[in-house]
């Protein structure tokens, strides 16, 4: 099986539990900052989206039209369910199908951590091609080099990530201009936080 498989396969079948664990105001303070950036009735890609919260729900509420896309089936299934007034879709953010200068904003938030670190560069320019002139990113990864598999509620995991430093010199070539970053611990969560523009 492959470490996408590992995701694909893992977050399907924990998707309901996932969902119980997840603290849906751990990232309230970086979603007010990044609605503060984008204008009215912006386009937004939540990309990882999960099961629809608690990103992409922050973002209907305040009335954005918002694009989620997962790999896991049965996250995206719950998502749908769960925040009924957003699109959402399989995809893999890799492989973004989406034309150019489609998004007014983008944020994955304990997403690209699961993706094979040296497809993260690939990532960041998938972002920055879908993103409009002035388009907002946020995003979170990793504080440290790591990769490797572990339990995760139940299932077995996959984690890939390079040190803030690498991160944020990839985010750079892929033409964006950092905004803000940081590393951030949180409800026993340690996670480097990016802000850039388009």
């Amino acid at each position: 099986m492959t470490n996408e498989e590992i995701v694909r396969n893992g977050y399907s079948k924990i998707a309901t539990r996932y969902n119980e664990h997840r603290n849906r105001f751990s990232t309230d303070n970086e979603l007010k900052k990044f609605t503060s950036l984008l204008p009215q009735d912006a386009r937004v890609l939540d990309a990882g989206c999960g099961t629809g919260i608690p990103v992409t729900q922050f973002l209907v509420e305040r009335g954005y039209h918002v694009t989620g896309i997962d790999v896991a089936p049965g996250m995206i299934a719950l998502a749908r369910h769960q925040v009924p007034k957003a699109e959402f879709m399989e995809g893999d953010m890799t492989q973004l199908i989406f034309p150019d200068e489609s998004f007014d904003g983008i944020v994955s938030t304990f997403a690209i951590i699961h993706v094979p670190r040296e497809k993260h560069s690939r990532i960041y320019q998938n972002f920055y091609r879908v993103l409009k002139p002035g388009g907002i990113l946020l995003f979170s990864t990793g504080p440290d080099e790591w990769e490797g598999t572990d339990d995760y509620l139940g299932t077995t995991m996959f984690w890939s990530h390079y040190d803030a430093k690498t991160s944020l010199a990839n985010t750079k070539a892929a033409g964006f201009t950092i905004l803000f970053d940081e590393i951030i611990t949180r409800d026993n969560e340690t996670h480097y936080w990016v802000f850039a523009r388009k």
